[in-house]
């Protein structure tokens, strides 16, 4: 006999509890390293073919921008249209595409519906060849924007910012990278994204081990042969491990397991796994859609994605499926609370009754189901993923939540037994939830020589996630005390466009300088604090991971809240606050 649905609901909560039990370290974040000194080979770039061939650059402009990804580009943009045009681009690659231009391993493609995306699509005429696109296509349509666009003369590549200084007398600041450049500016606006900083596992005795070994991020395919599309015949004799079982790993897996001899995918916590149902792009379907349609499909996804169950469904696939009803909101009644409860597990029993259906070892079946509640992770989509254990060249090595804690010279060990690879290969993922200033790489000093880094010392001080006291015409472009979105291009949009009206309305009304203030601060971050309701709460229930900072409870990690829901309802706030005449919160200086 079955038991009860709130039977299963109670046993399925001490389940969650007791596997977050077994992930919780007392290091938190700090069990990652930054790709450095030791660990720098992690973070070569494997795509640039020569050095940077201009001479350094000594120049006053209005506008420097740090990042050329989508978040870059979309400022730059923003502020052409808006006829600020005397900008600087400075990117760490070779190119434009920020994630897209890192990330390049075989079968990655973006877990969102590539039309709503791949931005500007009506803008530049593209169709996208299918329903979700390869990396290279997204790559592609980068360079395809920063073409149309003309945003590749205002563009410094492989460069990286050494220092940020505010002049107090200049009223600018002085920008000094690694190529050895001097630029002046009125803004400096930092865009480097929330998926550029490659993070690596504290391993011990990773430095002995005596194969090869790289992230997903720096893809070698001088090692594994082939590329992105092409099969990686090097692997054909080959061992493969893979540390990490995350949204990288998932459409990886794949692609190793039909190319290597063996693999060995070694795993802390599985990821919920939903069907994607891929497929080519109607023609038909695309060629008859009409003016506006990718702003409204974009604005109805990020609706049913955060529970407001819009009257008509535009994209109908599996994000909006498991994420209709949104069970992190207030409850009304501990009636509400435990239909809450069950929603939520109904959810992630379809997906782990999806494992039993795709996995035939019923052991191996049982390791690879997500045990935590639906926002814990990102959910990821798949259709092979599961069924590739079913491989006979396929290993998974759980660790029951413990990880990979020790590698020795011949591979990694867990428990008692050292697992022999030729190649070991770290989906480990990127810094998401650590401190601005350690993503960004340098630490910006404001008035009277205030380091970044002392100011948020206990984490983020804002307005709007935008702005920082101290810090006059600084504009960061982050998630932290702004927003989200699961169509995280939808939230970069959004957030670029304010940023360059911001600056524009500086330019028109003759603003020299603008900075938020302390008490500004302070009522923003309460305000989010109240509208984040019962997340924090859901969230401290969670497996660790990088969504709930490696459940890392600091007074750091509570400031970093996001206004939470629909990336609409944040966008038309700070629209409003930029329609009022007197800008409440900050001080301007004509």
């Amino acid at each position: 006999m079955s038991p009860a649905p709130n039977d299963a609901l109670a046993a399925a909560q001490e389940r969650y509890a007791a596997e977050r039990a077994k992930r919780i370290r007392n290091h938190g974040l700090s069990q990652y390293v930054v790709l450095e000194d030791e660990h720098e080979g992690f973070d070569r770039d494997p795509w640039a073919n020569s050095p940077r061939e201009e001479a350094p650059v000594f120049a006053e402009t209005d506008v420097v921008i740090l990042g050329g990804g989508f978040s870059g580009m979309f400022t730059a943009i923003g502020l052409a249209k808006r006829g600020v045009t005397n900008f600087r681009i400075i990117e760490k690659g070779a190119d434009f595409g920020g994630t897209w231009y890192w990330n390049r391993y075989p079968g990655c493609r973006c877990d969102v519906e590539s039309y709503i995306y791949m931005p500007l699509l009506e803008e530049t005429g593209y169709m996208p060849t299918e329903r979700y696109t390869r990396a290279s296509e997204i790559f592609e349509h980068c360079q395809r924007i920063g073409q149309q666009f003309k945003l590749y003369p205002h563009a410094l590549f492989q460069t990286e910012v050494d220092t940020a200084t505010w002049l107090e007398d200049e009223h600018r600041w002085r920008i000094i990278t690694s190529q050895g450049d001097e630029i002046r500016c009125r803004f400096f606006v930092t865009a480097g994204g929330i998926l550029n900083k490659a993070k690596l596992p504290a391993i011990a005795g990773i430095e002995q081990y005596k194969g090869t070994t790289f992230h997903t991020a720096r893809w070698n395919y001088g090692y594994t042969g082939g590329g992105p599309t092409e099969p990686m015949t090097n692997l054909a004799d080959k061992r493969v491990g893979i540390v990490g079982t995350g949204a990288t790993a998932v459409q990886l897996v794949p692609e190793l397991a039909r190319d290597a001899k063996e693999l060995l995918v070694f795993q802390r916590t599985p990821s919920p796994i939903a069907a994607r149902g891929n497929g080519p792009t109607d023609v038909e379907w695309f060629n008859s859609l009409e003016p506006g349609w990718q702003r409204d499909r974009t604005r109805n996804f990020t609706a049913a994605v955060t529970g407001e169950q819009p009257e008509v469904n535009l994209v109908e696939d599996a994000w909006t499926d498991v994420m209709w009803d949104n069970t992190q909101r207030p409850a009304a009644s501990p009636e509400d609370q435990r239909a809450l409860d069950q929603l939520d597990f109904d959810v992630m029993q379809q997906l782990r009754d999806r494992v039993d259906a795709e996995v035939n070892d019923p052991a191996t079946a049982e390791s690879l189901k997500p045990w935590y509640a639906k926002y814990c992770k990102r959910v990821c989509f798949h259709d092979d993923y599961l069924a590739t254990f079913n491989e006979p060249n396929v290993h998974l090595i759980d660790t029951d939540g413990v990880g990979v804690t020790e590698i020795g010279r011949q591979g990694p060990i867990v428990g008692d037994t050292e697992y022999p690879v030729d190649v070991l290969i770290f989906a480990s993922g990127f810094e998401v939830t650590t401190g601005l200033v350690r993503r960004l790489g340098f630490d910006p000093v404001g008035r009277d020589g205030l380091a970044l880094s002392e100011r948020w010392s206990d984490g983020p001080h804002t307005l709007h996630g935008i702005m920082t006291a101290g810090f006059p015409n600084l504009l960061v472009l982050g998630t932290a005390q702004a927003s989200a979105a699961s169509n995280f291009v939808h939230f970069l949009s959004e957030s670029s466009a304010h940023i360059a009206a911001v600056i524009a309305r500086c330019q028109d009304d003759g603003i020299i300088e603008i900075e938020t203030n302390p008490d500004a601060e302070d009522e923003w971050l309460y305000f989010l604090w109240g509208k984040a309701g019962e997340a924090g709460s859901y969230s401290s229930t969670c497996t660790p991971g990088y969504m709930n900072a490696e459940g890392e409870a600091t007074r750091a990690t509570a400031r970093s809240v996001v206004h939470p829901g629909n990336v609409a309802h944040y966008s038309v706030l700070v629209a409003d606050w930029l329609a009022t005449p007197e800008l409440p919160g900050v001080t301007v200086t004509k």
